[in-house]
């Protein structure tokens, strides 16, 4: 990290957090198989709903970084990544004026959906930019209090996954529900892993996670639930007769259960960082394992 001063894009990259980013683009991808197995799958608008998710987790990313620094959050007994703005990589007036920008674009990008989904998607984008500023700054920060799993949970898979297929199918069926549903469990274990390891310093800084508010118990009991609830609610597909839906995301478990078990053995400390990379990755996978069952 020693030269990260010296080459200010290696800052914003480290800023973006990449290994995030996995979470803004699995829902899209079911969105998209969803729309390709109701043969209503359109290129362009499914690419720009990628574009849209992956601009929207940065800008997330990017508030988080200037929020938690102006907070106090990110200090020196953080144990994860490195924050931009509070090892003075990056000014926090020039990591705030980014966000606003980059929100700017993506209020742009999402107008030109209204060609295809009609002008109720200004409402939705509104919310969007609205809620990806106040998950971590205003004067009640909802990471702060509580409230973040539920966020993740209606943004990071209901929405995405819902409105990218309403967008080329231009309906909402029982199916998107769930997995969008289905994708946002898995999830919002990214932010379980997150809050599982700085479940200490959140508590310090007055940081208010369901993990700080119930305990250490309660997290690491929550991720192992939430990743076979995913799975659970993918076997509504049996009953469709769409067996591949149903069948393929039980390939998940293990994969799942892998990573809980190291995220137990390892406890506390910053060995935790490498669940949280592990968890995104396995997000992408069972989204991955989802969409090829609604493919086939």
């Amino acid at each position: 990290m020693e030269n990260v001063e010296r080459h200010p894009p290696r800052a914003w990259i480290l800023a973006a957090r990449p290994h995030t980013l996995p979470a803004s683009a699995s829902p899209v991808i079911v969105g998209w198989a969803l729309a390709f197995s109701a043969q209503s799958f359109h290129l362009i608008p499914a690419l720009i709903c990628l574009l849209f998710a992956l601009i929207a987790q940065v800008i997330s990313n990017f508030a988080n970084d200037y929020f938690d620094y102006k907070k106090g959050i990110d200090n020196e007994e953080r144990l994860g990544p490195k924050r931009a703005v509070a090892e003075g990589w990056i000014k926090p007036k020039t990591m705030l004026r980014a966000t606003l920008g980059l929100l700017a674009l993506d209020g742009l990008l999402g107008l030109s959906l209204i060609y295809y989904g009609g002008w109720q998607l200004i409402i939705i984008g509104a919310i969007i930019g609205l809620f990806a500023l106040a998950y971590s700054g205003g004067p009640y920060p909802l990471s702060s209090h509580g409230w973040g799993d539920i966020c993740v949970l209606i943004f990071f898979g209901i929405v995405p996954v819902g409105f990218t297929y309403y967008v080329q199918a231009l309906q909402w069926t029982t199916a998107v529900t769930l997995c969008g549903v289905a994708v946002g469990l898995v999830v919002i274990n990214i932010m379980v892993a997150n809050n599982y390891r700085d479940r200490d310093t959140d508590r310090k800084t007055g940081k208010i996670t369901t993990v700080v508010l119930f305990g250490e118990r309660f997290g690491r009991y929550f991720y192992l639930f939430n990743g076979l609830a995913a799975v659970l609610l993918c076997q509504y597909f049996w009953f469709t007769g769409n067996y591949f839906v149903a069948l393929l995301p039980i390939l998940f478990i293990p994969i799942h259960f892998f990573t809980w078990r190291k995220m137990v053995c390892i406890y506390e400390g910053k060995a935790l960082v490498v669940i949280l990379q592990e968890t995104a990755r396995n997000a992408l996978i069972f989204s991955l394992l989802l969409s090829v069952g609604l493919i086939l």
